[in-house]
């Protein structure tokens, strides 16, 4: 996640010195915390749904799917 944070600022901080706009810049900062943010939520609910599984196979006695 460090590194997420640490590209939300980089890029707009690129972009600005190379001469994009303000508002350029502050879009794409605001973009690229949106897609950010929406990944740590699949990422996290996909976590959840696998430890859930392999709870439940260990406790039915199934090891995999089939």
């Amino acid at each position: 996640m460090r590194w997420a944070v640490f590209c939300c600022v980089l890029v707009p901080v690129v972009l600005l010195v190379y001469g994009t706009s303000l508002g350029g810049a502050a879009g794409t900062a605001l973009g690229l915390a949106a897609v950010t943010a929406a990944c740590r939520v699949l990422l996290r609910r996909s976590e959840r749904g696998l430890r859930t599984e392999l709870r439940d196979g260990l406790r039915d006695g199934r090891h995999s799917r089939s």
